[in-house]
């Protein structure tokens, strides 16, 4: 993995997080993040005006990956929510994360990528950082909870929105390959926007717009340009290194999660979660060298 492609994917990873940190200060969140949406499209609208290269020609092809692409990532948002909202968030969270399970196994099936040793630990590293950093305790026990149940509805959700984010991880690779970064990430946000407003502006939620905008307005204003920037950088990230090791280096996100999360809203940061952003520094630093 180059350096620049190293330094994107840790970029984009720092603009989730801070959209993530403005989603939980909202009040309501799906509301919000059809703002965020609309704002960083409009916000993406007025920079291509900027560009001196022309949109490159749309083809069948790359308008259906854009939505394929598109429709994965915002089921992958519902089932999130569906396994945050009827489980806990340390039964929920770790389960979610399968997806870096799942993406290294279609980047060797389906893309042909080859992973190194070294590369393959620091995956290895990373996917066991992510899991136990929402763990309440260093015990057998603690680690096998989120499995015990798999009939519960939430856990099945959390294990859903793991492969289904998989999936459009292989969608989203494919693409940018394909086309234009900037153009295929625009292309998303659009996509992405008219799914989520096909649901919000329907009779009796339309309310719901127009109070989070009274409501979070300076928090809306702000999470234009950072989704934005999280959006691009990775894919261009995807351009430049494997989808088998950027995805799992993406999950230096949770370092900077578990930082706003103390600076900001007065979480605690337990010796769990510094000895499991450890692991996952240490599993970026193999992935690197790999």
């Amino acid at each position: 993995m180059s350096s620049l492609a190293l330094l994107l994917v840790v970029f984009s990873a720092l603009m989730h997080a801070l959209w993530n940190l403005l989603v939980k200060r909202s009040r309501d969140k799906t509301a919000f993040i059809w703002w965020m949406f609309c704002f960083s499209g409009g916000l993406f609208t007025l920079t291509l005006l900027f560009v001196n290269e022309p949109f490159p020609p749309l083809t069948g092809r790359i308008l259906l990956l854009g939505l394929a692409g598109a429709i994965c990532f915002v089921v992958y948002h519902l089932f999130t929510g569906r396994a945050y909202q009827g489980g806990d968030l340390s039964l929920a969270y770790p389960l979610a994360q399968t997806s870096m399970i799942y993406v290294p196994i279609w980047g060797v099936l389906l893309l042909g990528e080859t992973l190194s040793p070294l590369g393959t630990a620091g995956i290895g590293l990373i996917i066991f950082g992510a899991y136990c950093v929402q763990l309440g305790r260093f015990s057998l026990a603690e680690a096998l909870r989120p499995f015990r149940n798999l009939g519960n509805p939430s856990v099945q959700a959390a294990l859903a929105a793991g492969f289904v984010y998989s999936v459009g991880a292989v969608i989203d690779k494919t693409g940018v390959m394909a086309y234009h970064p900037l153009y295929f990430t625009y292309l998303l946000v659009v996509f992405m926007f008219l799914l989520m407003s096909a649901n919000l502006l329907r009779p009796g939620q339309r309310r719901r717009i127009a109070e989070e905008w009274r409501q979070s307005l300076p928090l809306i204003l702000l999470s234009g340009p950072i989704m934005m920037g999280s959006f691009i950088s990775f894919r261009y990230a995807l351009k430049l290194a494997p989808l088998s090791y950027a995805v799992p280096v993406r999950q230096v996100g949770l370092l900077f999660g578990v930082l706003f999360g103390v600076l900001f809203l007065g979480e605690s940061c337990g010796r769990i979660r510094v000895l499991a952003a450890l692991v996952i520094l240490a599993g970026v630093f193999l992935v690197r060298l790999g």
